[in-house]
């Protein structure tokens, strides 16, 4: 099956060779666990690697603040958009919803010109401004990821969780059954040291790696590692070692004497 990379040493292989083509993803985490420079490092792969370019639409920073970002990895995004690669759009969701609805708007001419094949949208939490009514929210919401994949995006979607560990509750959590695949990003703490986690939760239509993983932002980007062992309860904001299958028994066995 055709497969869009990520180029993310480890989360290819997490997505069984990666997104699906003309599929939005979401990409959920705490401030600070990296899906942003997740989804930069999408854009940038796509564009250097795969021959892909790619735009990033912004709801909170000015493109300065990803320019500068992206060069801390070594990224020149103000070089990529010298070259008609890469287009950073600072806007609002009501005007991009409102764009996808026109012909010949913003995003659907630098498909056009550039030949974007790939989308960072950061964050799509701002669409919540737009209706306090869940059943708008949602028919919004799925309208405008229906336009990216009218345009023939490839989407990673960002969206802020309040939980700094273990589960959040999202009362408006219908974008997750709207969506084609969900990751998950979480800090956990492990014997007085906080790691990063990393959970595919679904991919429609494909099979996906079910373990979590640990992943780093290092100096090049984001790196996916081995998974969690000897814990359980890491997305539960409460991991604890998992006992072993001859301490259970034994246990047992001597709770019955």
């Amino acid at each position: 099956m055709e497969r869009v990379k990520t180029g993310i040493e480890g989360l290819d292989e997490m997505l069984h060779g990666g997104f699906l083509p003309r599929t939005a993803n979401l990409v959920e985490g705490a401030p600070g666990t990296g899906k942003t420079t997740l989804g930069m490092q999408f854009i940038f792969n796509g564009i250097t690697k795969y021959g892909e370019p790619g735009l990033i639409v912004t709801f909170e920073e000015f493109p300065q603040q990803y320019y500068r970002d992206a060069e801390t990895f070594g990224w020149d995004f103000r070089d990529l958009e010298r070259q008609n690669k890469l287009k950073v759009i600072m806007t609002s969701p009501e005007v991009t919803r409102q764009d996808l609805q026109n012909v010949g708007g913003v995003i659907e001419t630098y498909v056009r010109e550039m030949g974007a094949k790939r989308i960072l949208v950061d964050s799509i939490s701002h669409f919540r401004r737009l209706s306090v009514d869940p059943i708008k929210l949602r028919d919004l919401e799925y309208s405008f990821i229906n336009g990216l994949k009218r345009e023939g995006l490839t989407s990673v979607l960002t969206r802020e969780s309040s939980a700094l560990f273990g589960d959040a509750i999202h009362y408006d959590d219908h974008i997750a059954f709207t969506v084609d695949s969900y990751l998950l990003l979480r800090y956990v703490e492990i014997e007085s040291t906080v790691n990063r986690a990393l959970l595919v939760l679904k991919i429609r239509g494909s099979d996906h790696a079910k373990d979590i993983r640990q992943f780093e932002v290092t100096p090049t980007g984001i790196v996916v590692k081995t998974k969690f062992e000897g814990h359980e309860g890491i997305m539960s904001g409460s991991p604890h070692r998992m006992e072993s299958a001859f301490m259970k028994a034994f246990v047992d066995n001597k709770s019955r004497r």
